[in-house]
């Protein structure tokens, strides 16, 4: 008997000949068939051209067929949580958090979680107190929406025991942020696996097949689990941090692998390492100072892994067959992982890659780093980004450069710092704009068809004959449509591996 990652891998129900008749593929108006069998594109032929009894069909009806899409960087768990916290996103100062904790305060909340604050352009800073006047002795833990930072009330500090760490402000930031992080994120595998059960399915309806999580937890099993339950809508690539490196390193796990029990849909990603921090935490490590921070805080950012334990940390994951995949968000934090790579002699990604020398665009493509970037962050920090890196934002979001170079550009979320949506993310990386602004450095935008191939999971932007039956059907022509358009894009169906994962066609 078949399990469900076998169907899900081309089994049972993906093993079947399915025909979508009279779809399009981009940049055309010529009608083709797609014939699909055993999970994969058996052939494109001109629609009606041949005939076919006794196997089921799709009638795409001039619709449009992409590849489907992939997010190359999320943090599922968290993403699957967020609507079940706190939404602190429209909060434009302090007083404004303050008022949505006692509103949930008064609502009877034993405990608060929030997520989504920026304070990156509040006239007044965070504190404490401004959340004890308000919360009392409920616990109140309220993340930033670039995840490297908590604001927490006292009674969360006392709580949490983290009180020594807090001061004044109550604010955690980097690794200690990280740590309460993971312990706030202790949900019980069956409720949290629901919750990723339904964001799967609500990425599906925006033609997402695959992610690549860098969830801060041992992913191998929490996704082996979840497949071997059922959870059969995304392949699912999962990275690794240092603190289970030597576990992964035991177990014989390499970059590519698949993953036994999962039919193909779990696979080993990366070595996640963080070596900075963040532009709205203003801890992203730049080599010119951030202006106005207090004194408290760090004028260039921080460099969280000096680079002589990211050397051997690097090394140590390649020569075990796992690639490095490096945040690195600042300036200075870009050109010291570049180097990294090189002592290293290895290739993988730069995550983020936000601020860059000019100097070192090169050196991403001679060295073969793939620059894994976050298009809608460029719209979410614009305008933190030209108050802390004034002068310096022709250098911020380098997409087309970096495609210029030869550099291979994967696009993804970081979600839930940004939602889970690629259209999303291939609008920004094309319009540079939303909301109705101007776009900002427009210079750097990059056209629709190499957006589209970056969030494909290195699938291109094409589909024909022999391919994996990974596809999207979508009502526009991705290529032709206006960046606005391209943001809410009409998904009409997905398929994994031939399989529908989603369908609004009848």
């Amino acid at each position: 008997m078949q399990t469900t990652a076998d169907r899900a891998a081309g089994g049972e129900d993906a093993a079947a000949p399915l025909l979508l008749e009279g779809g399009r593929l981009p940049g055309t108006d010529r009608p083709v068939d797609l014939h699909l069998d055993r999970g994969r594109i058996a052939a494109v032929t001109p629609a009606g051209e041949a005939r076919h009894r006794g196997i089921r069909r799709l009638a795409l009806e001039g619709r449009f067929v992409v590849p489907a899409l992939h997010d190359r960087h999320v943090h599922f768990s968290q993403w699957a949580m967020v609507s079940r916290r706190l939404d602190l996103t429209g909060a434009e100062s302090a007083a404004a958090v303050a008022q949505l904790v006692g509103a949930s305060v008064a609502r009877g909340d034993r405990e608060v979680i929030g997520f989504g604050y920026r304070d990156g352009l509040w006239s007044a800073a965070p504190t404490r107190a401004v959340l004890d006047a308000v919360s009392g002795d409920v616990p109140v833990v309220l993340v930033a929406a670039d995840l490297h930072a908590c604001w927490l009330n006292s009674a969360a500090l006392r709580r949490h025991g983290v009180g020594e760490l807090g001061g004044a402000s109550g604010v955690l930031r980097e690794d200690d942020c990280f740590r309460l992080l993971r312990e706030i994120d202790d949900v019980a595998d069956d409720v949290l696996d629901g919750w990723v059960a339904d964001a799967a399915r609500r990425a599906a309806m925006r033609g997402v097949v695959g992610i690549t999580d860098y969830e801060m937890r041992w992913n191998r099993d929490d996704w082996v689990r979840r497949v071997t339950s059922g959870a059969d809508a995304l392949r699912v690539s999962f990275g690794v941090y240092t603190q289970h490196l030597e576990r992964a390193i035991a177990m014989g796990l390499r970059t590519g692998d698949e993953v036994a029990e999962t039919g193909g849909l779990v696979t080993v990603g990366g070595y996640k390492v963080i070596t900075d921090g963040s532009l709205n935490t203003r801890t992203a490590w730049c080599f010119d100072p951030y202006a106005g921070l207090g004194a408290d805080e760090h004028p260039y950012g921080l460099a969280t892994v000096p680079y002589d334990e990211l050397v051997p940390l690097m090394r140590r994951a390649h020569e075990a067959g796992i690639t490095p995949a490096v945040h690195a968000i600042g300036d200075q934090a870009n050109a010291r992982v570049l180097d990294a790579f090189e002592e290293v002699g290895c290739t993988g990604s730069i995550e983020h890659a936000q601020l860059l020398p000019r100097r070192d665009i090169d050196r991403f493509a001679r060295l073969g780093i793939v620059a894994s970037v976050q298009p809608e962050h460029a719209m979410d920090d614009r305008d933190v980004a030209d108050r802390y890196w004034a002068g310096r934002t022709d250098r911020a979001f380098m997409l087309a450069e970096l495609a210029a170079a030869g550099v291979e550009l994967a696009l993804g979320s970081d979600a839930p710092v940004a939602p889970l949506d690629p259209w999303v993310a291939i609008a920004a990386a094309v319009g540079r704009s939303r909301d109705g602004r101007a776009p900002w450095h427009p210079e750097q935008s990059i056209e629709a068809r190499a957006a589209l191939a970056a969030s494909t999971g290195g699938r291109g932007s094409s589909v024909g004959a022999g391919g994996v039956a990974d596809l999207a059907v979508v009502e526009l022509d991705p290529l032709t449509a206006s960046a606005e358009e391209l943001r809410r894009m009409p998904v009409a169906a997905t398929l994994l591996g031939g399989r529908l994962t989603h369908s609004k066609i009848e």
